[in-house]
């Protein structure tokens, strides 16, 4: 074989490894699954345990409560958006190996991403259908994820 080609050939083969490199890994649908199921034992429950036996009388008093669920959702919601603003992860995030970056340049997300984010997945589950996206996107993106303009990747 001639020099040129062994050349070329070896730049074609470096050129593959950095694209391979570079290339993001989406999250599974599967695994953001049971980080959501997760997230909600590790946050959501023992919030609602909180305030259903510490600062109500008990579980009549909470489903008679019109506030109480609305508490529960606005604690969640304010936990939620501090773990992945300040870390890209919550709990059952950094369980699966996930993180949540910007979608353009792969960073951190912002306080204002975080607070979309949080308010489009409320949309999203209210409405089902933009949780239903992922299954039809190759980059897996929820309605929530290209209402804040973020992606949830999985860390190398």
């Amino acid at each position: 074989m001639r020099f040129r080609k062994l050349k070329k050939q070896s730049k074609t083969k470096q050129k593959q490894t950095t694209q391979e490199e570079n290339r993001v890994l989406y999250a599974t649908i599967a695994d953001r699954i049971k980080a959501f199921i997760t997230d909600m034992f590790m946050i959501y429950v023992p919030i609602l345990y909180i305030i259903t036996y510490v600062v109500m009388d008990g579980k009549d008093e909470f489903q008679a409560s019109d506030l109480a669920p609305l508490a529960g959702v606005l604690l969640y919601g304010i936990i939620y958006t501090l773990l992945l603003w300040k870390f890209g992860q919550t709990p059952g995030k950094k369980a699966y190996t996930m993180k949540v970056v910007d979608a353009k340049t792969y960073k951190k997300i912002t306080l204002v991403q975080a607070i979309l984010r949080f308010i489009g997945f409320l949309l999203s589950a209210t409405i089902l259908i933009g949780l239903i996206f992922p299954f039809y996107r190759k980059d897996k993106r929820s309605l929530h994820d290209l209402i804040a303009n973020t992606v949830v990747i999985t860390e190398k």
